[in-house]
């Protein structure tokens, strides 16, 4: 902390008795020409602000009258009270212009009380008073935003936990009211594929999820509870009031992920339906991979008979054990599968896995030899689709 002479400590000493009135002058009448103060509670006003304004007022003149006497605690009155205003919901910029108006408040100050011939010790004063500004105010922002950046991570967190368990069905029914989705009628519940790898860096990771989050939000003019992470597990959204989903959906998301993507849709009457719907989407999204169904938007019309196909149960572990003769054969499932999705043209198999046609033949009468499943009778078709589809079922 710089010297001052002794005109400018007598010109402080003058001050240091009308700590109190400043700040009365500061909180009651300076401070009401800023925007929004005048709805502060008079409460905040007239303890919290006037305790903050003597604190920094004595704080500056305590620098001019003992150089160097410095505390390690001498912000943390500015730090509590800006935590403070941030959960509170003070905005930034009426904080940052109180402490602004403050400091001109006690240059004025200042002024009236220097006497004719203190000129220099009030050039002096008010170099100290300036180079102590720019810490004030960092601390206070510095705060601020900390204090904001904890209460919006807390937020989410809430935020996702309620829509996980709405999504799931594990949200007691006295705080569905309360979720804060909007949510009293009819919505839709989006299952979405993987958007990031799990072993994609953090940085990038967190990017691509922010570009899907903001498509969706785009996509549908409002902001789009969704849970959305890194790994193999698909996403999930909810769209509270929604009737219909862009038709490009798909394409727009996965222009924002940087890959291609599923997306399935279900609608929900209500709040009630919600869960059944999420299970049911991410069910559509599974069998619409698992029958080879181009990327794209999927409705439950567009796999129904692969649904039900797909569903579990003890007739349905022994069909899915039919392909068991091949469980160690991947390049055999992977040309039945997309043999199948083909309509079981050889040829258009063949192109998809790069292969020549009799080399199609050759997997698929392999298959046939080992599991004794005949695709060349409807039956066998169905039953070979239903033994993939019930492999992938996560009962199965």
């Amino acid at each position: 902390m710089q010297e001052v002479s002794e005109a400018a400590r007598a010109l402080a000493l003058r001050c240091e008795a009308r700590v109190n009135e400043l700040a009365r002058r500061m909180t009651r009448d300076s401070f009401a020409r800023l925007p929004g103060y005048d709805r502060l509670p008079d409460e905040m006003k007239d303890v919290e602000i006037a305790a903050t304004v003597r604190h920094g007022v004595r704080l500056f003149l305590r620098s001019a009258l003992a150089p160097g006497a410095r505390e390690a605690g001498d912000m943390r009155l500015f730090r509590e009270r800006a935590a403070q205003r941030a959960e509170e919901g003070m905005p930034l910029h009426l904080l940052l212009r109180s402490h602004s108006l403050g400091a001109h408040m006690l240059w004025r100050a200042l002024r009236e009380a220097a006497l004719p011939g203190e000129e220099a010790a009030l050039v002096e004063l008010a170099d100290l008073l300036f180079a102590s500004q720019p810490g004030i105010v960092g601390a206070v922002a510095e705060t601020y935003l900390d204090e904001r950046s904890a209460l919006e991570t807390e937020r989410r967190a809430q935020r996702r936990s309620l829509l996980r368990g709405l999504l799931d069905g594990t949200l007691p029914p006295a705080r569905l009211a309360a979720a804060p989705f909007g949510l009293d009628g009819p919505c839709l519940v989006l299952a979405v594929g993987a958007v990031a790898p799990p072993d994609e860096g953090e940085v990038a990771a967190r990017r691509r999820l922010r570009r899907v989050q903001t498509a969706l939000d785009h996509s549908f003019g409002a902001e789009v509870p969704a849970l959305i992470d890194t790994g193999t597990e698909p996403g999930r959204a909810l769209v509270p009031g929604a009737a219909e989903p862009p038709e490009d959906l798909a394409e727009r998301l996965s222009r924002a992920a940087g890959t291609t993507l599923r997306v399935a849709v279900v609608p929900a009457g209500g709040p009630e339906e919600v869960p059944e719907a999420s299970r049911t989407a991410g069910e559509v999204l599974r069998v619409a991979a698992g029958c080879g169904l181009p990327p794209g938007l999927h409705r439950l019309d567009d796999v129904l008979l692969e649904y039900h196909l797909s569903r579990p149960g003890e007739s349905g572990r022994r069909i899915a054990a039919l392909l068991d003769p091949v469980a160690g054969r991947p390049e055999l499932l992977e040309t039945l599968r997309v043999h199948l999705a083909h309509g079981q043209d050889r040829r258009a198999t063949a192109a998809a896995l790069g292969l020549h046609p009799n080399t199609v033949d050759n997997r698929l009468a392999r298959t046939a030899e080992r599991t004794g499943i005949d695709l060349a009778t409807p039956r066998g078709t169905a039953t070979a689709l239903a033994a993939l589809l019930l492999r992938e079922a996560p009962e199965a």
